[in-house]
Parts: structure tokens; sequence; C-alpha cells
């Protein structure tokens, strides 16, 4: 089950649009921050932070899509809502393209957006509890050897010790201390969790 997140960040120059959506935004039981520029927002968000951006397309400095570009270089998982006054076709597709939730033009009725802002929300759940669940699994990996990750490949399969042993030209013995060390190691307690460890492993 993923987790309730209420940060909503609004990145635009215009302060008039930075207060109308605070108060918006606030009323509605989000936890609202503003930022005039993106460079102040960068200053405060890193790879863990939670929520979603609600972000302008022309800007002083850094505008909307180059900061959708360096979040994404910097390992960001906030999804983004662009709002803009500014809009045109080929600047919308490029950005969601780019992984943008929704490319709004102001003004932009409430309801419309809110209901954007939870699906974003609700991505930004799911993107991190994923993000988690290959962390915990490139650091059960980690402790295996070479040949636990081998014979590991091999019980997924569903050979039996006797044949892997034969396969590499172990005793059967030194297998079933293996298996024992992998299933010890990576916490599963069936091969149908073992292989979804493996998994992992084949994708990266």
């Amino acid at each position: 089950m993923t987790k309730d997140i209420t940060n909503v960040f609004v990145v635009d120059d215009d302060a008039a649009v930075r207060d109308s959506l605070r108060m918006l935004l606030r009323a509605a039981g989000y936890t609202v921050a503003t930022f005039p520029n993106a460079n102040e927002f960068l200053s405060v968000c890193n790879p863990e932070t939670e929520g979603c951006i609600i972000l302008d397309v022309t800007m002083p400095g850094m505008d909307g899509p180059a900061l959708q570009e360096e979040l994404k270089r910097r390992g960001s998982l906030l999804p983004i809502i662009f709002l803009t006054g500014h809009g045109s076709i080929p600047l919308s597709v490029r950005t969601l393209k780019a992984g943008a939730v929704d490319f709004m033009t102001k003004p932009v009725k409430g309801a419309e957006l809110m209901a954007c802002i939870e699906q974003a929300l609700k991505k930004c759940a799911l993107l991190h509890e994923q993000s988690h669940e290959l962390q915990s699994m490139a650091t059960l990996l980690a402790k295996l050897t070479e040949r636990e990750k081998e014979v590991m490949m091999l019980v997924i399969e569903g050979l039996t010790s006797k044949i892997i042993a034969e396969r590499l030209g172990i005793s059967n013995r030194t297998v079933e201390v293996y298996r024992a060390r992998i299933m010890q190691k990576t916490g599963a307690s069936n091969i149908l969790e073992l292989a979804s460890v493996a998994k992992f492993h084949v994708t990266h």
C-alpha cells in the first residue's frame, strides 16, 4: 500500500500566482512551499524529496523545461505539472514526452488542478516505493558471491542439487551449502521469493 504524500512545490516567478496557489492548495489540505525561481527550489530538493511540482515554463534564469531536465539528471522522482500562460503544442509535447504528468494553461479550474495533483502525488508514492524495493534487492544481491549468484540462477530454473552439482563440477553437498547460504543472505523463504531477487539480478 502506497503512503499518502501531501507536499506540493510551486515554482513560478509571478508572486500573485504563488500566493493564490498557496492559499488554494493549503485550503485543500496540502503542504505547500513556493519558490520564485528554479535555483531556489534546487537548493532544497534532493532525490529523496517527496511530493509534486507545479512548474511555470517561462522564468528568469533556468526555465521550466530546463529545470525538468536538471531534476531528471539528479535522479529526482518528483512528478511535474506544468502550469503556464505561455504554452505551445510543441513545448507541451516535449515536456510530456520527458515525463511531465500534465501541461496546463493559466487560468486553470481548481478542480482540474486538484485532480492532476492527486494523480501526481500517487505517482510519486509509487515511484519511491519501487525505488526502495530496488535498493533493497541491490543490497541483498551485493551479499552474494559470483558462485552463489550462479547457483541461484540454476536453482530458480528448477534444477535439482544433483544436476547443479554435475553442471558446475562440484559436489552435491557443496551445492546444498550454497543453497542454504543463498536463502539466508537473501532472506528468501521459498523459491518464489528467491526468483524475485534473481529477476533483479538479470535486469541489472
